[in-house]
């Protein structure tokens, strides 16, 4: 018997109840239904394999599988088995409108996002059935916390190859996502005694806010044409960039300014942890090589697959300082966010050129819809500016004085998902404030790209 169970059927756990077998099973069946435990469509065992899970009559299990049916909790068809039968399920208890998930916008300029649509799922299940049938027994087992090797050695080469980043594989950690090697590094920071780490006048709050759980405060650097100014930096511990391409603004660290954050961090041994998060996308030029290039031992170099594949893969990783490997590894710990399996998956993907080619497509792509932004502005709302260099996967659209709550407004009626600069400004900046749109245009699907332009001139002043 106990071979028959642990082979035959589907599982489902079962608790009869009440007088007579028949009876019981049937009352928690019919439960088991209602309350949605068995989901609408669930195929349940077969009466066999079910009697001989409980060690029951197949009978008694026939008999019961018959009332259901007649009283149309279930259904029984030829060829397609007992199934719980479709009806609405009540959503739990305590479960508000609010807590749901929102119902998608038909438009969406949200910056943060890459085309999900264009994701190369071929190529990528390609890559994923060679890493597969090539890997070692031991990848499916608990691994070094830093990553797979093979995935670091491939990220060391592209990274250098690429972005000019002096990359070593055993000075590489990979990590579940741009905010958990934040969070990993916030630790860090803190457990060495700083106490502050000084940012952007406009970025993400998100990243603010993980370094404010790590213990530190947030001190917005002075920001202007030329981007952040870090001539204000003392003693802070670190220093959060976005050199290549800064976010929202999408302007570079000017040369001169570059020089003299490194050298802040030889001079006092802050780290400067540069965020490169769509550093591979520059459509005028060749992009500005890494910061980390000018200095490895004090610039923490952060990278991520969110933008140049999918956010959904949760693939990003840290290039360290040599004294800082061993603190940021044990921070980590055994605390995996990613599996083995994608990890191989995307060292593949890298060694195979498949990469280079997907960026390459991508560049063109997303190339296009800025260029096809800047034209529809200066036809459609001559008052509307777009500024930053032509990099990314958003554009700043400087507006009239006080018009960007309006415009926000106004695409809220027209059910397009937008943000104004507002939204990134931390709250002890003293730059300007200033009235714009943040717009990503890699976000929409390319099949929607002409109508959420359309959405867009809308809502302009």
């Amino acid at each position: 018997m106990a071979e028959r169970w642990a082979t035959l059927g589907v599982d489902l756990h079962l608790e009869p109840t009440g007088p007579g077998l028949r009876r019981g099973l049937t009352d928690a069946l019919r439960e088991a239904v209602r309350t949605g435990r068995l989901a609408p469509g669930t195929r349940l065992p077969s009466s066999r394999a079910l009697a001989a899970d409980l060690g029951i009559a197949r009978n008694t299990v026939a008999d019961a599988y018959a009332d259901l049916v007649a009283e149309g909790w279930l259904t029984a068809r030829q060829g397609s088995g007992t199934r719980a039968a479709e009806r609405r399920v009540a959503p739990p208890a305590g479960t508000t409108r609010s807590a749901r998930r929102p119902a998608r916008p038909a438009y969406d300029l949200r910056p943060g996002s890459p085309d999900l649509s264009a994701f190369p799922r071929a190529a990528w299940l390609r890559a994923a059935r060679r890493a597969l049938a090539a890997a070692p027994y031991d990848v499916l087992d608990y691994g070094d916390p830093r990553g797979r090797p093979e995935l670091r050695s491939a990220l060391a080469q592209y990274l250098a190859r690429s972005r000019g980043v002096s990359a070593h594989p055993e000075r590489i950690v990979v990590c579940g996502g741009l905010v958990h090697g934040l969070s990993l590094l916030g630790r860090v920071i803190r457990a060495r005694g700083a106490e502050t780490v000084a940012v952007e006048s406009y970025g993400l709050d998100a990243h603010w806010s993980l370094l404010r759980g790590a213990g530190l405060r947030t001190e917005p650097l002075p920001f202007d044409a030329r981007g952040t100014d870090p001539a204000g930096l003392s003693t802070e511990g670190a220093v959060l960039l976005t050199p290549a391409h800064q976010f929202p603004m999408g302007v570079p660290l000017h040369p001169d300014r570059r020089t003299t954050v490194v050298d802040w961090a030889r001079r006092t041994g802050g780290l400067v942890l540069e965020d490169d998060y769509d550093g591979e996308f520059r459509y005028d030029r060749q992009p500005v090589g890494a910061l980390q290039g000018l200095d490895p031992d004090h610039v923490v170099y952060l990278g991520t697959a969110s933008k140049s594949l999918a956010p959904g893969l949760r693939l990003a990783w840290m290039v360290l300082p040599p004294g800082l490997v061993d603190e940021v590894t044990r921070a980590k710990g055994h605390v995996d966010l990613c599996g083995a399996l994608d990890q191989l998956t995307l060292a593949e993907f890298i060694t195979s050129g498949a990469y280079d080619r997907h960026v390459r497509a991508s560049r063109l792509r997303y190339r296009r819809r800025r260029d096809a932004l800047v034209a529809g502005l200066a036809a459609h709302a001559p008052d509307v500016t777009v500024t930053g260099i032509a990099a990314g996967l958003h554009a700043l659209l400087r507006l009239p004085p006080g018009t960007e709550r309006a415009a926000i407004r106004s695409a809220a009626w027209h059910d397009l998902a937008l943000h104004g600069l507002t939204t990134y400004r931390h709250e002890s900046a003293r730059a300007e404030r200033l009235d714009a749109l943040v717009v990503g245009y890699g976000t929409a699907p390319g099949h929607a790209w002409g109508a959420t332009l359309e959405a867009l001139y809308r809502v302009l002043p």
